[in-house]
C-alpha cells in the first residue's frame, strides 16, 4: 500500500477543507499521535465532539457489541437501541419526543421544518418567519446557512430560502421589534460557538421565551455545540432554567460516532406527522448504542460535577499566560466550551497561534479570526490540562519572541 501523505489530500479531496499538515493515526484519552509517532494534547475534541476523549473503553465496547448484532435498519423498522436512547433523552430533558438523524445540520433542519409545519397546521401559511441572530451558526445545508447569521457561509449560494430575519444576539429589544404574528419560531444558541463562544444572558433567554409565548411562536435552542455535558449540565438550557419547545443536539451526543437528534414537546411533535420528514441513517443501531454509552458515562456523578473544576483550572492557567504575555482581552464561555478573545493588536491572528501550538504539540481551535477556542474532553486529566497550557505558553513565546 502506498504511504498516505498530506499532499494526497489535495489530489483527491474536494478543496472545501484545508487540514493541517499532520495526519493523526491514533488517539487515547486526551492524546493523539501522528504518523511519525509524535504526541499531541487535544484541546479541540473534534470541535466539541470527543466528549469522553479518544477510544473510551465504554464506547469501544458498545460499538463492538452492537456491531456484532445489528448494524442498520431503514426506518420501516424500529430497533432497540434507538428506543432506549430516546427514552434516556426524554428522561434527562424537557422533551417528550425525539427524532434521530446523522448530524447537527440535520437536527436543525428538522427543528426548523417542524416549526414551520407546526405554524402552518395551527395558524396557516402566513405564519412562517424564522428569526435568528447575527453571528449564529446552525449548519451547512442551504436552509441552515440561511438561518445562520454569518453572511460568509451564504456567499455564492444565493438565492437562499426566504422568510428568515436576523437580529443582534443578546439584544432583547431588537428581538421585540422583529417578532410578530408572522413569526413561526425564534432559534438561538444558548452559547454562540462559531460566533465567538459568546453566552446568552439570563435576561435575554427569559425574554425570548416570554416573547415567543406572547406571539404563539416556538423557541428553538441549538445545542449542537454547547449541549451534552459541555457546560456542566446535560444541556445548557438547564443552566439558565429556560425551557425551549424544540432543541437540536449532535456533536458530543455520539462521542465521535455520527448522530444527531431533534428533541421536542408533545405539544408540537404531532405536526411532524407520518411522511413529512425522514433520515436514512436516523436511529441507526450502531450510533444509538454508542450514544447510550456516552450518556451512561456522563450521568455518573463524578463526570459532570468535575466540569466546573476543570474549567476553573483552564481559566487559572489562561490568566497566568495572560499575565505573562498580555494577549487575551477576554476569557468567556461556560464549562469546557472556552473562548479566548485576543487583544486588538492580535486581531486576525488566532490561526497563527493555533498553528504555533500545533508545532509545540497542542491541538486547539479558533472561533473566528480573533478568538481561540477550547472544547476538550470533559474527563481530561488535570495533568493534561497543565501540559497543554504549557505547550500554548511555549507557542506564544515563540510568536512574540519573549
Amino acid at each position: 500500500m502506498t504511504p498516505i501523505t498530506r499532499d494526497q489530500f489535495d489530489d483527491v479531496m474536494m478543496p472545501n477543507y484545508a487540514p493541517g499538515k499532520i495526519i493523526p493515526v491514533r488517539g487515547a484519552g486526551s492524546h493523539v499521535w501522528d504518523q511519525a509517532g509524535r504526541e499531541y494534547v487535544d484541546f479541540a475534541g473534534g470541535i466539541a465532539v470527543n466528549v469522553l476523549g479518544h477510544a473510551h473503553p465504554a464506547l469501544v465496547e458498545a460499538l463492538t457489541t452492537q456491531g456484532q448484532a445489528l448494524w442498520h435498519l431503514s426506518n420501516v423498522m424500529t430497533n432497540e437501541p434507538a428506543i432506549e436512547l430516546a427514552r434516556k433523552l426524554t428522561e434527562l430533558t424537557f422533551a417528550d419526543k425525539v427524532f434521530f438523524c446523522s448530524s447537527g445540520a440535520e437536527a436543525n433542519e428538522a427543528a426548523l421544518k417542524l416549526a414551520r409545519r407546526h405554524a402552518f397546521v395551527h395558524y396557516g401559511p402566513d405564519k412562517h418567519e424564522i428569526i435568528s441572530t447575527l453571528g449564529s451558526f446552525h449548519g451547512r445545508t442551504l436552509f441552515t446557512v440561511s438561518v445562520g447569521g454569518q453572511a460568509k457561509y451564504k456567499e455564492g449560494f444565493e438565492p437562499t430560502p426566504g422568510g428568515i430575519s436576523h437580529v443582534p444576539f443578546n439584544d432583547l429589544e431588537a428581538l421585540r421589534g422583529q417578532i410578530s404574528a408572522r413569526t413561526a419560531a425564534v432559534i438561538l444558541e444558548p452559547i454562540q460557538g462559531e460566533g465567538g463562544v459568546t453566552p446568552a444572558t439570563q435576561a435575554y433567554l427569559e425574554g425570548a421565551r416570554q416573547l415567543c409565548d406572547e406571539h404563539n411562536a416556538l423557541l428553538i435552542f441549538d445545542e449542537v455545540q454547547c449541549g451534552v455535558g459541555r457546560t456542566g449540565k446535560m444541556y445548557a438550557y438547564q443552566q439558565f432554567g429556560v425551557i425551549p419547545d424544540i432543541l437540536s443536539s449532535a456533536k458530543a451526543l455520539g462521542g465521535g460516532f455520527p448522530i444527531g437528534a431533534m428533541l421536542c414537546t408533545d405539544a408540537v411533535a404531532p405536526s411532524l406527522a407520518f411522511g413529512t420528514h425522514g433520515s436514512t441513517y436516523g436511529g441507526n443501531p450502531l450510533a444509538c448504542a454508542v450514544s447510550l454509552a456516552v450518556l451512561d458515562e456522563l450521568t455518573k456523578p463524578s463526570v459532570l460535577d468535575n466540569v466546573t473544576h476543570k474549567a476553573e483550572r483552564f481559566r487559572a492557567g489562561l490568566a497566568a499566560i495572560n499575565a505573562q504575555f498580555g494577549l487575551f482581552q477576554e476569557v468567556r464561555g461556560m464549562g469546557l466550551l472556552i473562548g479566548i478573545e485576543l487583544t486588538p493588536q492580535w486581531h486576525g491572528r488566532a490561526k497563527d497561534i493555533v498553528g504555533a501550538a500545533l508545532e509545540e504539540g497542542l491541538m486547539m481551535l479558533v472561533a473566528g479570526p480573533n478568538v481561540l477556542r477550547f472544547a476538550p474532553s470533559l474527563i481530561i486529566p488535570d495533568a493534561d490540562i497543565d501540559k497543554g497550557l504549557a505547550h500554548l505558553t511555549a507557542a506564544i513565546a515563540n510568536l512574540t519572541g519573549h
